[in-house]
């Protein structure tokens, strides 16, 4: 048995297991390993914070981008009336604008009318006028020239005093 290499091998392996246990090799890897242990685990809770932490920051992102949306949906549909109600706006003010331009112009067109008509009917009156001055002077030569301007010249004086 003493001069089995087995036998002494298995001695030096008790012996070598003695002084671990003596010096407290086993107890710290167990603490070595439960510190480990302890890293892992509330590394793991971090990132299970950090994973509940992102999901809520991506619900509250996924929140504020629809709400952006509906806001610049809004803005949108805002602008298109806007430009709705001025295009309609402009619309009324242009046809306004032509009402009272075609008015104006018939109006000057109406004004021109009369105007022409007056000098027409003026001219018209003034040719006549020459025309019964010639007439009226190749009848009142002579004595019947004279007596009616006598019997005007007597009317006015009556008609005067």
């Amino acid at each position: 048995m003493f001069s089995n290499p087995t036998f002494w091998t298995g001695v030096a392996f008790v012996l070598f297991f003695a002084i671990l246990a003596y010096y407290g090799v086993p107890k710290t890897v167990t603490n070595q390993l439960d510190g480990r242990s302890k890293r892992i685990a509330d590394e793991l809770a971090e990132a299970r914070r950090l994973r509940t932490d992102a999901e809520a920051l991506l619900k509250e992102f996924e929140t504020k981008r629809a709400a952006a949306e509906r806001e610049a949906e809004s803005i949108v549909t805002a602008a298109r009336d806007e430009a709705e109600r001025l295009s309609r706006d402009t619309q009324e003010k242009l046809a306004d604008f032509v009402r009272r331009r075609t008015a104006s112009a018939e109006a000057k067109i109406a004004q021109a009318e009369a105007q022409a008509a007056a000098e027409v009917r003026a001219a018209a009156v003034d040719a006549a006028i020459r025309a019964s001055e010639q007439v009226l002077r190749g009848q009142m030569q002579g004595g019947a020239g004279e007596e009616l301007l006598a019997r005007s010249i007597s009317d006015v004086c009556t008609k005067l005093q």
